[in-house]
């Protein structure tokens, strides 16, 4: 058995299963980091989006206008802004309609939207299950190549006359690089889904109140509306 216990001999002097338990956990380790970048990315970019949003739908504008800005690809259709484009035209297409009134219109409205919540935050979400998997798992698929790899070092004691330290080390060493190898995988996993699960519940408690907050609105308008109808009808009458 070599006595040399740099990091790159053990790996090479590994078993074969050990090997490929290493080679998965590189693989996953890889895979999951680019998850993390991307998703990282992504997350910051929703959360600059409905800042930007709640900024420009709280300054007083038009809706109408906001609404073409959106359909003009003037403002992105990301998230919040998605949300309000999707109740803005049903509540269009709604209000348009003389055989329902201000309660169904509202409720047409709030529906589109919450479709379109969920699809951004389905979106949001993508992959999350992965980096879920890999924090949970990968402690354990390290373990089994440890495991395996302290099986084959007894197994090779069991062929000699006396066992020393010196012949001991190597195997143990090289079978607990799999144990170390799985948490590298698993830790930064685990840190990224728990803040990235928390950073979409934030969003998606943001989209919640900004539905709300829309549908008094839309609300008043609906109400609004055929006030306006009747007072007109009493002019010309």
């Amino acid at each position: 058995m070599n006595t040399d216990l740099s990091l790159l001999t053990l790996i090479l002097d590994a078993s074969i299963v050990v090997k490929a338990v290493m080679l998965l956990l590189l693989a996953t380790s890889i895979a999951s980091w680019a998850v993390i970048i991307e998703k990282s990315r992504l997350l910051k970019q929703a959360a600059g989006a409905a800042d930007e949003f709640e900024a420009t739908f709280w300054s007083g504008g038009d809706l109408a206008t906001m609404h073409s800005d959106i359909v003009r690809g003037d403002i992105k259709e990301l998230g919040m802004a998605g949300i309000f484009q999707s109740g803005f035209s049903e509540f269009g297409r709604l209000n348009e309609q003389t055989a329902i009134n201000a309660d169904q219109i509202v409720e047409g409205s709030r529906r589109s939207m919450r479709v379109s919540q969920l699809r951004e935050v389905d979106r949001l979400e993508h992959h999350l299950a992965f980096l879920a998997t890999v924090g949970s798992t990968s402690p354990y698929v390290g373990l089994f190549g440890t495991v395996w790899g302290i099986m084959n070092s007894f197994q090779s004691l069991g062929n000699v006359q006396s066992a020393t330290l010196a012949l001991v080390a190597p195997g143990i060493a090289e079978a607990l690089i799999a144990t170390a190898m799985g948490l590298f995988a698993a830790i930064p996993a685990v840190i990224a889904f728990n803040r990235y699960a928390d950073t979409v519940g934030r969003l998606e408690v943001r989209y919640d109140t900004f539905m709300e907050e829309f549908s008094a609105i839309l609300q008043r308008q609906a109400i609004i509306k055929p006030i306006t109808k009747a007072a007109s009808s009493a002019e010309s009458s």
